[in-house]
């Protein structure tokens, strides 16, 4: 079993990878680190740059936690593809960064967050860029 943290070069994304890192060494278990990016796009802002990804394995590294980094892409739903990936990994939990949203964002662009909140088989477990738990 595993730790999956859904990573963006975002302060949610560093909120999610510092979870998922304390929760690896707590629970005595590897991390895999998810960033994904939609098939055939030229530009993703999601996509980590490589030294962002080996930055993050470091950090997971240095709490002595087993890490890799994969990069699925996905090409209807990154939700659903993110959560095949949990199902794939036996992951014992899956960690999510949230941001704060609007109701109009919300129902405009839909959430990824919300859907793994809503549909996954297995525990999540939200974090906030400043630290707070949902």
């Amino acid at each position: 079993m595993s730790i999956i943290v859904g990573f963006v070069p975002t302060p949610a994304g560093e909120a999610a990878l510092a979870a998922g890192i304390a929760e690896a060494r707590l629970r005595n278990q590897d991390l895999v680190i998810v960033n994904s990016a939609r098939e055939g796009a030229l530009v993703d802002k999601s996509v980590a740059p490589d030294d962002v990804l080996a930055k993050a394995s470091r950090q997971a590294a240095d709490a002595g936690v087993t890490a890799r980094v994969i990069q699925p892409p996905y090409q209807h739903d990154l939700a659903d593809e993110f959560l095949d990936v949990a199902r794939e990994e036996d992951a014992s939990l899956i960690v999510i960064g949230l941001r704060h949203r609007t109701q109009v964002g919300k129902f405009i662009l839909g959430s990824h967050a919300q859907r793994i909140l809503m549909q996954a088989d297995r525990p999540v477990l939200a974090v906030k860029a400043d630290g707070g738990q949902f």
